[in-house]
């Protein structure tokens, strides 16, 4: 409830707009048993007929203040809750942006999908009814106990016998649906994590035909959360018939004991049919109240996953106030860097790895799988830090940049291309948003892009897909390419970023990106020596450590790993030209 007021109060108006609205609502709710009684009492009863009109028109009045109160709260209601779950779920977007990986492995996406959507949902929907009729629910108990007192003080026992039977039923509910809730929420991640799985490996699947197999995964997982929400829902709607019985014992009961004191005159028909209406206010209100409390569970559990997810801890600090702007461009330098993934400090992944380079340098990687290739070009934009050393970009800590700052010094392209829904030209300029079209041509003409961009009718406006799904492996690289092209940033790291071209079109790739990175140092990630043959040095890397480095013929020289790597892919690319 704290997440949820913390958003209301931004909007007191409108507040004070809900709460006058209940009012109006309540007065008239328990207004319209007072006319009545007074219409039986002095128009009926006694025949009347300027006193029964003008009751008449009374009520009229009250049933119209209804109306307004009606429509005010269900208004102000309907403002609050959009307006907290816009603000809610734009201040968690926005705290999404500020993760690095490692929060994301933490939570998982799937899961993180879910509390953005169904959970904040959940908080929408008991907000909503918190806002209509948890402001009218406790002022109606409240008047209809005290009207309950001024009617016909014998009979208020009735009433009073009559709550603490509803109040167990409401513990009793309460207690019982929170660990269900979580459970609930819980198998929820777990489904969208397979719908994300199923749709993003659909070929895969459908390759190794293991439809039925993933459909069995489902199916259990469905008929989980169908069962644990099935428990929650009879447990949930116990209350109401269990309500509903109490209060028809209720108003017998008040019949009852009535029946002496009207036959003695120490009450009238009018007072008992407003003392009835009085009572069953008063408990409906509650049994109201009580379907709003049983909601509280879930939402509680809702709550408490958006705030985890609020609050969690960054493991890279932005550093707000950090260096913006350096005299140098392009310089880099990794000194003893040492680097283990989160929670597991026992075992790193890169082991005091140095290294320099300057504006105009080809810097390459290469080594087996898992040698640490991609995290080590990773720690450059802080997608991690490093465990132990430092890395320096024009001279300064990354630590200390601020991190927007820094990363506007580097294009990224990365081993897996990710494209996003739109068009071509939208894309491209994710790299430079005010891109004009001579920039957007050139990049493309560099990444060897154009002739298929050509070949589209619409050209730069030519749609994509989710993540590109109709453009081909070897197509998407090229326009991860040319979007950091156009942002000609001092640093290019190209993590595996040729793997899906041919090689004749990689060469031509290359060659052409001498022209846009004379300035800049270039860092590429590659698994074929071909790749990286003109590189100004090649670093060999060996489970996390540096085993060799030097120009493509010192090393095919000197070092036995890079040789044995050379000459397999040589050799392999020989008798491919050949055939």
């Amino acid at each position: 409830m704290k997440l949820i007021w913390s958003y209301l109060k931004k909007y007191p108006k409108w507040l004070i707009l809900d709460i006058f609205g209940g009012f109006f609502i309540v007065v008239v709710n328990l207004g319209l048993p007072t006319v009545l009684a007074r219409m039986i009492d002095q128009g009926l009863t006694k025949n009347d007929e300027p006193a029964l009109y003008f009751w008449t028109w009374v009520m009229f009045a009250v049933v119209l203040a209804g109306i307004l109160g009606r429509i005010v709260l269900i208004y102000a209601a309907g403002k609050l809750t959009t307006s907290m779950i816009k603000d809610m779920r734009n201040d968690m977007y926005d705290k999404l942006q500020e993760y690095s990986h490692h929060e994301y492995e933490q939570i998982g996406v799937s899961s993180l999908v879910t509390r953005m959507t169904s959970d904040a949902f959940v908080l929408m929907q008991f907000a909503e009814q918190a806002l209509r009729l948890g402001i009218v629910t406790p002022m109606m108990m409240l008047f209809s106990v005290v009207m309950i007192l001024l009617t016909s003080p014998s009979l208020a026992w009735i009433v009073a016998v009559s709550i603490p039977f509803l109040i167990v039923v409401v513990w009793y509910v309460a207690v019982k649906t929170r660990p269900i809730s979580e459970k609930q929420q819980a198998t929820l991640d777990k489904l969208n994590q397979y719908v994300r799985e199923n749709l993003t490996g659909l070929r895969v699947i459908r390759a190794f035909a293991r439809e039925a197999f993933q459909e069995q995964r489902f199916e259990e997982k469905n008929a989980l959360y169908a069962d644990t929400s099935k428990r929650l829902f009879i447990l949930t709607g116990l209350t109401e018939p269990f309500f509903v019985q109490i209060i028809i014992a209720m108003i017998v009961a008040i019949v009852w004991f009535a029946l002496d004191p009207l036959a003695k005159g120490q009450l009238q028909i009018g007072d008992v049919v407003a003392f009835i209406e009085y009572s069953f206010h008063a408990l409906f209100s509650f049994l109201i109240f009580a379907n709003l409390f049983t909601m509280y569970p879930k939402m509680a559990v809702s709550s408490q996953r958006i705030e985890e997810v609020m609050t969690l801890p960054i493991s890279i600090n932005p550093n707000e106030d950090g260096i913006k702007e350096t005299k140098t461009r392009g310089y880099l330098e990794f000194d003893n860097v040492t680097f283990a993934y989160p929670g597991e400090t026992e075992s790193p992944v890169l082991h005091n790895i140095s290294f320099k380079t300057k504006p105009g340098e080809t810097i390459a990687f290469i080594g087996s799988t898992g040698s640490g290739k991609s995290s080590l070009v990773n720690l450059i934009p802080r997608f991690y830090d490093v465990t132990l050393g430092r890395i320096l970009v024009d001279g300064v800590d990354v630590r200390d940049y601020h991190v927007k700052a820094l990363r506007s010094k580097i294009g990224f392209i990365p081993q897996k291309a990710l494209l996003f829904t739109g068009t071509i030209g939208d894309n491209l300029k994710y790299g430079k948003e005010d891109a004009s079209l001579s920039e957007l041509e050139e990049a493309a003409d560099v990444s060897q892009a154009k002739e298929f961009i050509d070949s589209r009718e619409e050209g730069f406006e030519a749609h994509l897909a989710e993540g590109g799904s109709n453009l081909s492996g070897g197509q998407k690289q090229r326009l991860s390419i040319a979007r950091a092209v156009i942002k000609r940033p001092d640093i290019f790291i190209f993590d595996d970023s040729f793997s899906a071209l041919d090689y004749k079109t990689d060469a031509i790739l290359r060659r052409r990106l001498k022209s846009i990175t004379q300035d800049a140092t270039v860092l590429i990630v590659a698994q074929r020596v071909g790749t990286i043959m003109d590189a100004d040095q090649i670093i060999v890397l060996d489970q996390g450590e540096i085993v060799g480095r030097g120009t493509h013929e010192e090393l095919v020289a000197t070092n036995p790993i890079y040789r044995e790597i050379a000459n397999s892919q040589l050799n392999s690319q020989h008798l491919q030209e050949e055939g």
